[in-house]
Order: C-alpha cells, then sequence, then structure tokens
C-alpha cells in the first residue's frame, strides 16, 4: 500500500500550506475534464483525494503518522479501502463537494470564466463533445447550431425511497482496527447516492427511468479559439432523477488548412515567387485566414526569407488584438527553359559574375 505522503508527493514534516498546494497540483492534472474518459487518471485523482482527506485532517494525520492506514481505516494492505488493488472508494461527488475550493479559479471551471459550483446532491453525468472549425470560422467567430442525445426522466416516471439505505443515499460498513472499531460511509450500489429507485416506469423508458431525447442547441464560439480549448454549457448534460442536469463541454477540433499552418496567434504560408520577382521585387496576392491580402515583395529577398503581415493571423482571445501573418518566400528555379530563355539566362550570368559565391559555415 502507497504512503500518503509519496501520494501527495510532500515530506512526513510538509505544512498544512505545503500539502495543500501539493494536491491542488495534482488534482489539476488528473481533473477529469483534462483527461475524459481516462481510467487511470480517475484512479489517481481519487486516489490523490482520499490521501488529502486524512493528511488536510489534523487528527487523522496524527493517527496515520502512529499507526499507519490502519490508523484511518484504511486496513491491511491490499485490503478493503487500500489504495492497492483498486481500493480507491471516493466519489467524484464525495471529491468536488468536500474539495471543491481546491478547484476555484482554475480552467475547470468553465473555458469562459463562468462555471458554476458543483450541486452537493448530485448531478445527472457530462456530455463530452467535439465541435470541428475551421481556420475562418475560427478567425472570424461564429455561432453553431449542434445536435445533441440527452438522457432525461420520463414524462411519467415514478421514484420509490431506496429500501437498501432508507432514502439516505449512503450505506454504512463497520471495520475491526487496532483503534476499535471504525464506521464508513460509502455510496450506496443500488441508487447510487440518489435515495431513489424507478417506482412506475413508463414503457418507452430504460431500467432506470430515462429516455434519450434529441435537441438542437446553439453555441456562440469567439473567435481566436484553438485546439484543446473547451467551453462549458452548465445544465445541458443528462439528468439524475431530480431532474439535475449535468454540463456539456464542447472541446474544440482545428480542421486542416489548404494553406495555412497554425502557430499560436500567428498563422504561417509559404508562397513561392519566380526568379525575377526575387530580383526585381513587386507585389503579390495572397490568401489570409479572412480573405486576400497583397504582400510587398522586395528587391533581392532570397529563398527562405520570412515577411510578416502585421495583424492578420489570429485574434487573441478576451484581447482586441490579432496575431501575425508570416510568409516564407521560396524562390522558385524553372526546370525547363526554350532555347532563347537559355541564352539570356546565359548572359544574365555574364553580368552577375560566377554562379558559385564563397563558402559559408551552416548555422545549426
Amino acid at each position: 500500500m502507497r504512503d500518503l505522503y509519496d501520494i501527495i508527493g510532500v515530506s512526513k514534516h510538509a505544512s498544512q500550506d505545503e500539502i495543500k498546494k501539493a494536491y491542488r497540483k495534482l488534482a489539476l492534472k488528473y481533473h477529469p475534464d483534462r483527461n475524459p474518459d481516462d481510467k487511470e487518471a480517475e484512479k489517481n485523482f481519487k486516489e490523490a483525494a482520499e490521501a488529502y482527506s486524512v493528511l488536510s485532517d489534523d487528527q487523522k494525520r496524527s493517527q496515520y503518522n502512529q499507526f499507519g492506514h490502519a490508523g484511518v481505516g484504511m486496513g491491511d494492505a491490499g485490503g478493503p479501502g487500500g489504495f492497492s488493488g483498486g481500493g480507491v472508494h471516493m466519489s467524484m461527488d464525495d471529491i468536488f463537494s468536500q474539495f471543491g475550493d481546491i478547484f476555484g479559479g482554475s480552467p475547470f471551471e468553465s473555458f469562459f470564466g463562468g462555471g458554476g459550483q458543483r450541486r452537493s446532491r448530485g448531478h445527472g453525468s457530462d456530455i463530452r463533445i467535439k465541435l470541428r472549425l475551421t481556420f475562418k470560422e475560427i478567425a472570424q467567430g461564429i455561432e453553431k447550431k449542434i445536435k445533441i442525445k440527452r438522457s432525461v426522466v420520463a414524462p411519467g416516471a415514478q421514484f420509490i425511497t431506496c429500501p437498501t439505505c432508507q432514502g439516505q443515499g449512503q450505506v454504512s460498513t463497520v471495520q475491526n482496527t487496532i483503534l476499535g472499531h471504525m464506521r464508513s460511509t460509502s455510496v450506496c450500489p443500488h441508487c447510487e447516492g440518489s435515495g431513489k429507485r424507478i417506482g412506475n416506469r413508463p414503457p418507452e423508458s430504460g431500467p432506470d427511468g430515462m429516455i434519450n431525447k434529441e435537441e438542437t442547441i446553439k453555441v456562440k464560439v469567439p473567435a481566436g479559439v484553438e485546439e484543446g480549448n473547451y467551453m462549458t454549457l452548465n445544465g445541458q448534460g443528462n439528468e439524475d432523477i431530480w431532474k439535475n442536469p449535468g454540463d456539456l463541454i464542447i472541446m474544440f477540433v482545428e480542421g486542416d488548412h489548404e494553406y495555412f499552418v497554425r502557430d499560436g496567434e500567428n498563422v504561417l504560408l509559404e508562397v513561392a515567387v519566380s526568379y525575377p520577382t526575387a530580383v526585381l521585387g513587386g507585389k503579390i496576392e495572397i490568401p489570409t485566414v479572412d480573405g486576400k491580402a497583397w504582400l510587398k515583395i522586395p528587391a533581392g529577398i532570397q529563398s527562405g526569407q520570412v515577411l510578416r503581415l502585421k495583424g492578420k493571423g489570429f485574434p487573441r482571445l478576451r484581447s482586441r488584438s490579432n496575431g501575425d501573418q508570416l510568409v516564407k518566400i521560396q524562390v522558385e528555379t524553372p526546370t525547363k527553359l526554350s532555347r532563347s530563355a537559355k541564352k539570356l539566362i546565359e548572359s544574365l550570368e555574364k553580368d552577375l559574375g560566377p554562379v558559385q559565391k564563397p563558402f559559408s559555415k551552416i548555422d545549426l
């Protein structure tokens, strides 16, 4: 069984402030919103929370320091309630209700600074979807209509008090330890903590009295989002039997572009210009993320040189400024020449001097 201090990543003499900071770091790292559908991350998240529940309580910490896991009712290594063998038993609702202040002000509350409080009574599960956006949609911002399927309480469904937990949502167990009998509680396995079970079930509903309902919602995507950003729409997820819905979490995905590559707020583009244009300079029309623009090519530009179009990149979130468009110039060398063109190049070589230039060291 792992040592609780090792789980949190602090020494046995760490202060409460150090323990809290270390736990917050772990909690954010393994937070379910950052690691959707990752069972290992969920296990680590719960394991860290259970360790913190002991070490953050001075009395429990003292008992643990003196008697180890048995002193706080965790049993022997590998036994019920321990950390080995998958024994982590704190639920997500337990964690958020007890340690919700740990996540205050974190990016997990909501992508745009909203984020409601977790309901102490519980709520339905969250729905996670991916929304693919084009570069143009990201540059300009867009309102989209998307279809989702939510689990909701069926009309006419009736629920009764759970006979296993008598409506408490929790069941108690007693363990024998060296300190005597210690009582612990866990979520009722039959009603999953709701305190209710289905009584009258409409024929069109599932065993839990729920039905799937298709809905169309509007999502206003602000300009400048990028891959990995997400938006939380509170109350748009699945319902529980109390009709308390979870949240809808929308993950943004960038579609590939024909020309551009994104680098933060900047957009990268490679352009081939003819040899005469590179020598004499000129203007060329190039695409931008939201249209077209003219780019001035200075005379004598070298292949590989990068030109900058100020403000032609992506908008910065919560800002009125934009990134830039960076254009890498490649001088195009013709592979097929007419006889007359070849003679012109040969005469030009005489005026420009020898083809071979002095050697120089490559800067790696």
